[in-house]
């Protein structure tokens, strides 16, 4: 099923999940930096990175519900994508939460907030292999007729179609 939602020939929801993903781990980190160090400052970049892992989320949510739209009903990738999309809605909640506590105190937020962070972190690894799930396995946002030897994508021609094998692997990126 090929995605609805491309820029230069890919899919944008993948484009776009390095961001939250990268955000949220990183906050993850920087907690478990400041807890071990007693360093508050670790704790308050963390609270400043979290609302840009939202944001992205958001923006990477809506590129995912276009093209879940385009998956037909009744499948396993159906199922799938409904968990993978409510789970990640999930994950923006445990991060939002998270946030809003860490509020009042950026620098000592108190165990709660670092423990949501850190569920949140848990489940968006679940549903990062619910992902991978659905395009490695289910072919989900991959070209029709994708092949080993597709034409480059901004070419505009179809994925099915080869490249001759004389051709230098290094001629056409």
């Amino acid at each position: 099923m090929e995605s609805k939602a491309k820029l230069f020939g890919h899919a944008v929801h993948p484009i776009m999940i390095v961001f939250p993903l990268g955000l949220f781990a990183t906050a993850v980190v920087f907690d478990a930096i400041g807890w071990a160090t007693g360093n508050g400052r670790w704790l308050e970049v963390s609270f400043r990175i979290i609302p840009a892992g939202i944001i992205g989320g958001m923006i990477a949510a809506l590129f995912g519900l276009i093209d879940f739209q385009g998956i037909p009903w009744n499948t396993r990738a159906k199922r799938i994508g409904i968990w993978h999309g409510l789970g990640n809605v999930g994950v923006i909640i445990l991060f939002g939460a998270s946030w809003l506590m860490r509020w009042t105190d950026p620098s000592n937020p108190g165990a709660l907030p670092v423990m949501l962070s850190l569920v949140g972190a848990l489940l968006m690894l679940i549903t990062g292999w619910m992902g991978g799930e659905l395009v490695e396995r289910l072919g989900v946002g991959v070209d029709e007729g994708a092949n080993l030897n597709a034409p480059n994508s901004l070419t505009g021609r179809p994925a099915r179609e080869s490249r001759a094998p004389d051709e230098s692997q290094w001629d056409r990126a």
